[in-house]
């Protein structure tokens, strides 16, 4: 009969228990540690470049929705200047002319994407202006002392959203308006 050391050498049991287990546990623990900090780094990126996105796109809805608000604002301005036979044809015109801006769509997206309280400043912008268009299509006309208060509404309402819009985007206010 054979011993039980015979036994060990055979199963190669006595290398096991004996053997050194520190480098096969440093490599597997640097391993799992490279792989975690690429795991980590690689997230970070991704967080960084969505966030970059995020504001470019901001950044592009931002100045689509103030473009078609200048643009609403000067059209129904040309407009209102123009002469008409009736009321009706008037309110029709100024109505005509900010649908064609593409306020509609712009203030869409505006909703989409902006923070609350940038939505909300452009919001009051939009209701500023559409007080200056009914204000037309009822006959007040421009540059009058009925159209001077409505005019100044909008100008602070639209600063206001533009100075949250900056502050969105990281941009120093311009204190100019």
């Amino acid at each position: 009969m054979r011993s039980e050391s015979h036994w060990r050498q055979r199963t190669g049991f006595d290398k096991l228990r004996y053997m050194d287990w520190t480098p096969l546990l440093s490599t597997l623990t640097g391993a799992v540690i490279g792989i975690a900090a690429t795991l980590i780094a690689d997230r970070n990126r991704w967080r960084r470049e969505e966030a970059r996105h995020a504001l470019e796109v901001r950044r592009e809805v931002y100045t689509e929705y103030v473009s078609a608000l200048k643009a609403a604002g000067e059209e129904i301005r040309a407009v209102a200047l123009g002469d008409y036979m009736s009321e009706s044809a008037r309110d029709a015109a100024v109505r005509e002319a900010v649908r064609g801006t593409g306020i509609y769509t712009a203030s869409e997206r505006l909703w989409l994407m902006g923070p609350p309280q940038v939505v909300q400043a452009g919001n009051e912008a939009f209701h500023r202006l559409r007080a200056i268009r009914d204000a037309y299509a009822r006959g007040v006309a421009v540059g009058s002392a009925d159209d001077a208060p409505l005019i100044e509404r909008r100008r602070k309402a639209m600063a206001q959203m533009r100075r949250l819009m900056r502050e969105d985007l990281g941009i120093v206010p311009l204190d100019i308006e």
